[in-house]
């Protein structure tokens, strides 16, 4: 008796959004939705001032863009799906500017993932500048300076 050898398992496709919904139709997010969850999730990071150029000039272009909600964000789509995303930011004097770029990084990824079903494949950070957030702290600045000239 011959014994039949057992093929390879066939993989076992785990369901996602987008094949459910193939029979009835495709889902498409467009990118600006996509840039408003990254400007969300990066505004709820602690020690960010502002998602965009600190510039008057850049602020302004953005202003008038006619992509408002992609201010500050870039979004590409990866050909497997996933998402390569941009950002530009000013954070507040003080803070670890790495640890915060990580901390958006993850704030982002995590947004993504559990709103889009996404991965993002990438989730670059760009430091533009750095503010003074409060007045206590432009009180602090002139002391600063005051000791500059001593």
């Amino acid at each position: 008796m011959t014994k039949k050898i057992k093929d390879e398992p066939e993989e076992t496709l785990i369901p996602t959004l987008s094949e459910e919904s193939s029979e009835l139709g495709t889902i498409r997010i467009n990118h600006s939705v996509i840039a408003g969850i990254v400007r969300l999730a990066t505004q709820s990071v602690e020690g960010v001032v502002n998602v965009g150029s600190a510039g008057v000039v850049e602020g302004l272009t953005d202003f008038f863009s006619k992509k408002e909600s992609e201010r500050g964000v870039k979004v590409s789509e990866t050909t497997d799906g996933g998402y390569e995303i941009e950002v530009r930011v000013v954070l507040e004097f003080g803070v670890d500017l790495a640890k915060t770029g990580v901390l958006i990084q993850e704030s982002i990824r995590d947004q993504i993932l559990s709103m889009t079903g996404n991965h993002a494949r990438s989730i670059d950070i760009i430091i533009d500048d750095i503010k003074m957030d409060s007045p206590e702290k432009d009180e602090n600045d002139g002391q600063w300076a005051s000791d500059s000239t001593s």
